[in-house]
């Protein structure tokens, strides 16, 4: 731990890279997975649950926690920390992503974004400042600026102006967080798929001289191919001494694919919510226990694995709770998938060290491809 915002690199494998980012709070091992407490909350999680599996850092949204409980509410419970019982690292996003897909009659000008409530109808204005304002009254130790994320397909003149305004909203970001030790605001590239301006906007962040960086506008419906080439663009231009963060992402593949490339920090509600709707998340692949197949097989999810989810519980018991809608089965294969996602971490960050990161991540790949083993 400690008493500044530092990130280190410890080891690189191509251009996958291991690291450490340290603050008051705790120690982020890289590459790290941050499951979503959207509301204060992993979904059918309890918080020590989340920390024994690995976790270093959990993702609150802004949007939602500004309407429920409210930002200087949750200020006056003493923080998002104390209230949620994760005295670990928290990253808050903006709330612009979800202003933009969730909100009703959003307006989006050059001082910010207006929008009603999904909730309860109440209408809001959040300039930039007051978004970096929301963050810091949930008390987070890393804030992200206020962007906005423009759904692909769209033109290119659109991209552009958003993304250019965007970098506009980062420095009224940077100026409105100012200096507060042991913490950061990360800058978000923009620039939908189009190359150049992704290389613009990482440029134009990379000179404001901010603690880290995160590329958002990516894992909205384009296909993989289009996201990781993205990345090539992008993470070259970034500085090689500051965390990067692929903001949504995604499928364990998305993972690895992008670790190769060069990003160190994810988060992505796949595997708590795939968890609550019967998907498994194992090292042989994707298992969806609504299948009937499952209904008499005895065997657990993943003899092998540490999380009791995986390895306790038969498939055929899964199988009911799911059928049966009974909430422990989204309890357990939640716990399951991101039992999964955090040792695919571990795996990753042990095979960087060992200079043998493509090589494994060849058998983790053609270990999905092979797929479960069936019942004898």
């Amino acid at each position: 731990m400690s008493d500044h915002f530092t990130f280190r690199l410890l080891a690189k494998d191509g251009d996958a890279r291991r690291g450490a980012i340290s603050m008051p709070r705790g120690t982020i091992r890289t590459p790290a997975f941050m499951p979503v407490g959207t509301g204060g909350t992993v979904k059918a999680m309890y918080m020590d649950q989340v920390r024994a599996l690995g976790s270093d850092i959990i993702l609150g949204n802004t949007y939602h926690l500004m309407l429920r409980p409210g930002a200087e509410r949750m200020a006056r419970l003493g923080g998002l920390h104390a209230f949620a019982r994760w005295p670990h690292p928290i990253l808050t996003d903006s709330g612009g992503f979800q202003v933009m897909s969730l909100a009703d009659l959003r307006k989006i000008t050059e001082k910010g974004v207006t929008f009603r409530s999904h909730v309860d109808g109440q209408v809001f204005e959040m300039p930039p400042e007051r978004s970096i304002e929301i963050q810091g009254l949930l008390g987070s130790d890393i804030q992200m600026q206020l962007d906005e994320c423009v759904a692909l397909p769209a033109d290119e003149a659109e991209i552009e102006r958003a993304m250019e305004m965007s970098l506009r909203w980062a420095e009224r970001c940077k100026t409105a967080f100012g200096d507060q030790p042991g913490k950061a605001m990360f800058g978000i590239v923009q620039g939908g798929d189009k190359a150049h301006l992704r290389q613009r906007s990482a440029e134009a962040l990379a000179a404001m001289g901010l603690k880290g960086y995160a590329v958002g506008g990516l894992a909205v419906g384009e296909p993989q191919a289009v996201m990781l080439e993205m990345l090539e663009a992008t993470c070259p231009v970034l500085p090689a001494g500051k965390p990067r963060y692929l903001m949504g992402v995604g499928t364990p593949d998305d993972i690895l694919k992008s670790v190769a490339r060069g990003i160190d920090m994810f988060d992505c509600v796949m595997p708590t919510r795939a968890g609550r709707h019967g998907l498994a998340y194992t090292r042989r692949g994707k298992i969806n226990l609504k299948n009937a197949r499952h209904a008499e097989d005895m065997r657990p999810l993943d003899e092998e694995s540490d999380c009791p989810a995986a390895r306790d519980y038969s498939r055929a018991y899964l199988h009911h709770l799911v059928k049966s809608g009974e909430s422990l089965g989204g309890m357990l294969l939640t716990w399951n998938n991101l039992a999964y996602y955090q040792s695919l971490m571990q795996e990753i960050r042990d095979a960087i060290e060992a200079g043998r990161f493509n090589e494994r991540s060849m058998e983790i790949s053609a270990a999905w491809e092979k797929g479960d083993v069936p019942a004898l």
